[in-house]
Formats: C-alpha cells, structure tokens, sequence
C-alpha cells in the first residue's frame, strides 16, 4: 500500500487515480500509523515552499516523514513535495527543507535565458544523468509535464535526470531509499505512469 502523505498540499486526486490506473492501492492519509504501515510514501506538494514546509511541520508529518525515510522504506517527492526533500529553500526568503537530500532550491530566472516564460510549463524531455530504478520502463527522451520556477540546485550527486530549458535544470534525483520528481508523473501521461509502476517495485 502507498500513503499519499496529505498535509494540505498536494494534487491527491489525480495521484490516486494513477495509482488505481495501474492496479496499485493508494491511500491518501494524514494517520502517522497508516503512514508507518505503508509500503512506500509519496510527498506530494503545490504552491509556495515556505508554506508548505510550515504545514508540513505542523501537521506532524515532517517528523514522520524523516523517521521513515531512515528506515529504508521508499519515499517519493513530487513537484514542490520534491524541494521539500531538500536541505532549505531561497524562495521569497530562505526556509528549512527535510534535508533528506544534499542541496538547495533556488530560482529558475537565475540559469535560464531571460527571454523564456517563468514558470517553466509544459512537456520536457528527460535527459539521463545516471541509472536510477525509476527508470526502468521508461527511455531517454521520453517526455514529462514541468510546472515549476524554482530548481534543485548544488546536488549533482543525486541528479538522476534532467530537462532542458535553456539550461539544463533538475528534473529528477535520488539518494538511497528517497526519491524526487520535478515534474508530474500523474500528468505525464504513460511515460509518468511507468515511472510510478517502477516506484511501486522498489
């Protein structure tokens, strides 16, 4: 079973019902013990970092969230509940992430060319940066849905992947049993649906 870690922010809806495409019980939750029961979590997230963070505190399930990633069970972060895995954020000030991967999320205006739209929306191509289990149904290339304007930065020991946009920014990292996505695999179409089924064989 798969706890969808439900702190206020996160698309649960279309998450679930990707789960349930491919035959993968999944249950949104707030319950630390439906959450240490689970199989594998995912951290979902939308929104401003410094918010969600707070609502992650408060809620209990930052603490949660960390006991079980050092447990070894398989943990994913998608989209903004990705940034969160991260040690702190310089989004409209500087705010403390989980620190359960080395780095720091930092503005996209700062990399790319001042010409492109900020957030950065859309499809993207994945471009490999190493093997990752997540990986395992999909090929390099295969395109993803970004909506974002902040990026994982100074972590290039667990960039797994990335897309680009004028540069080359974070689309997907790794570090042991913790797992992130940029992009939307529960919009992403067949391609976000095989990297979920890799996740659920973890």
């Amino acid at each position: 079973m798969i706890a969808l870690i439900d702190y206020g922010v996160g698309n649960l809806f279309s998450l679930t019902s990707s789960f349930a495409a491919i035959g993968q019980e999944a249950v949104v939750t707030s319950d630390p013990e439906v959450i240490r029961a689970a199989d594998r979590l995912i951290l979902p997230g939308v929104g401003a970092f410094g918010d969600a963070a707070k609502k992650l505190r408060e809620s209990g399930m930052a603490e949660v969230v960390k006991s079980e990633a050092a447990s070894g069970k398989p943990v994913m972060g998608i989209c903004l509940g990705m940034q969160l895995l991260f040690d702190k954020s310089c989004e409209y000030g500087e705010h403390e992430g989980l620190g359960l991967i080395r780095g720091e999320i930092r503005p996209i205006s700062e990399v790319i060319d001042p010409d492109l739209k900020i957030p950065h929306i859309g499809w993207n191509a994945l471009l490999f940066k190493k093997d990752s289990k997540l990986f395992k149904y999909i090929k390099e290339g295969d395109c993803v849905y970004f909506v974002h304007s902040y990026y994982a930065a100074d972590c290039a020991d667990s960039v797994t992947a990335t897309a680009e946009y004028s540069a080359e920014l974070t689309a997907s990292v790794e570090s042991g049993n913790v797992y992130g996505c940029q992009f939307h695999p529960e919009k992403s179409g067949d391609v976000g649906l095989n990297i979920l089924r890799a996740f659920c064989e973890i």
